[in-house]
Order: structure tokens, then C-alpha cells, then sequence
């Protein structure tokens, strides 16, 4: 389908007729375009909201600590952007912390992160982040079994204590189906304007699929808590899956509970 913006689709769907011409030329499928416009119409609502809320931690002087994690090609990154697109860059950041440096390697494991941390008013957004270890590292021999085991014992004090300080700290997983994956990889493959998102690592995730699932089992079961709990969510409809993120955050930070089939609690 034609890609339009929310004015756009707003325009059209007050006129049939133009609906009708762009189905009969087959410029639009009537069906997408009514999903579409569903779509960017909850969008810009939560988008709206997230901003109030903002607004709300930035008054408040509240730290707000967003985990993402998730399987490649999941749709991190995207799901980040849609959140982010109408806040204030001011006063949150978006984290990616690359490969650890000599120095860093030589250090406790948490303590480039805890320099990304959130000051007051602000949210800080981990595209990826110490859970590397839980996951990533132990899959692809990056880290010792000791490394591995301490990690997972250590984490669950580390984010106690960060709460306790009063960081709001909120774990988001976002996964995605195998043969959703080998398509979208394929797609990053195929597409080279998309090629810059395949790494190394990402071309073992079909090989390596059983071992990644055995670690992220491990990940909900031993590191979410009451307090620090994991929101697994299904991203095999990216488009939902994002409106679902933008659900969880807001009933996160209102202090309320948010149910969908497609969203799994671990604690």
C-alpha cells in the first residue's frame, strides 16, 4: 500500500470516492488502509500521552531506567523511535552501548552502565544493556561460566538497589517467532538500504535459535522479580507490538495493570 501520513489518511477516509479511485487503480487495498489509519490514529494518541507523562517525571524529578532486550531482528530499535519520536530530546536519552573497550573489560561489569544512568527528570532508554550477559555473551562463548553465574546473582541486587534509590526501572523483551526472524534477516539481506542492520551475530541467530531460547528462559526465570519484572512482548506484527511497548510503559508509570494476549509477565 501507498505510504500516507495520519493527515493524509484522515483526508481520504473522509471521502469515499477518493477511497474508491485509489482501490479501483490499486494505489491502496481498502482493508491495509483502514488498518492504517487505525494504526496511526492509537500512534499519535499514545504518543501524546507518553508525552504527558513526560512532562509529569520531568516536574517530578523522577529517573526513569527503560530496558530493551529481545531476539534480532525483533524490532528494538524501531519500537524505540515510535516511542521517543515526540518527547523532549532535552530530557531522555537513548542508550547502545558498543563492545566493551580494553579498560572497560577490566572493570565490574555494571560500571559503564551505571555512568548511562538517569538523572533527575530524565529517561534513559538501553538499547540493550548489562542483560548482554544473561543472553548474548554466554550464547557466543563471550564470557566465562564464572562471569555467567555471577552476573545472574548479581543482577537482581543491582536493580534492587537502584529502586530503592528510586530509579523506575521498567524490562521490556521483545520476541519474535523463528520464521518471522529468518524473514526479516533475509529482508535485511536482500534490501541494501537495510544491509547496515546485519551483523555478525545476527546471521548465527537461526543456527543458534535453541541456545537463545534456553538462556532467555533462564533470563525470565532467575532475574524477574515482583519488583523488577519482564514484559515479554510478541512482535511478529511490528505495528502492534509497538503500540503494546507504548501500553506497558504508560500502565508501568501510572501505576496500573496492562493485560493483552500478545504480552507475557515474568516475575
Amino acid at each position: 500500500m501507498a505510504e500516507f501520513d495520519l493527515n493524509d489518511l484522515e483526508k481520504i477516509n473522509n471521502k469515499q470516492e477518493i477511497i474508491d479511485f485509489l482501490v479501483k487503480h490499486d494505489i491502496i487495498k481498502e482493508k491495509k488502509f483502514k488498518e492504517q489509519l487505525a494504526y496511526e490514529k492509537e500512534l499519535k494518541e499514545l504518543q501524546e500521552k507518553l508525552l504527558e507523562i513526560q512532562s509529569k517525571v520531568i516536574q517530578g524529578n523522577k529517573r526513569v531506567l527503560i530496558i530493551f532486550e529481545g531476539r534480532d531482528a525483533a524490532g528494538k530499535g524501531g519500537t524505540i523511535s515510535r516511542i521517543t519520536e515526540f518527547l523532549n530530546p532535552k530530557k531522555y536519552r537513548v542508550e547502545a552501548l558498543p563492545k566493551p573497550t580494553e579498560i572497560e573489560q577490566g572493570q565490574w561489569y555494571f560500571q559503564r552502565y551505571f555512568k548511562e544512568l538517569p538523572n533527575a527528570g530524565e529517561i534513559v532508554f538501553f538499547d540493550r544493556s548489562w542483560y548482554n550477559r544473561a543472553v548474548v555473551e554466554p550464547v557466543f562463548g563471550f564470557c566465562t561460566e564464572d562471569q555467567y553465574s555471577k552476573f545472574m546473582k548479581q543482577v537482581i541486587e543491582v536493580e534492587q538497589l537502584l529502586q530503592d534509590d528510586g530509579i523506575i526501572l521498567i524490562k521490556i523483551f521483545l520476541s519474535i517467532s523463528k520464521e518471522e526472524q529468518a524473514e526479516r534477516l533475509q529482508e535485511r539481506k536482500d534490501d541494501e538500504m537495510k544491509q547496515w542492520k546485519l551483523g555478525a551475530l545476527d546471521q548465527k541467530a537461526q543456527e543458534l535459535w535453541d541456545v537463545y531460547t534456553n538462556h532467555i528462559d533462564k533470563m525470565f526465570q532467575q532475574t524477574g522479580t515482583e519488583s523488577s519484572f519482564w514484559i515479554e512482548i510478541d512482535t511478529d506484527d511490528k505495528k502492534s507490538a509497538r503500540l503494546l511497548a507504548m501500553k506497558s510503559i504508560i500502565a508501568k508509570l501510572e501505576n496500573k495493570t496492562f493485560e493483552n494476549e500478545l504480552v507475557k509477565i515474568h516475575s
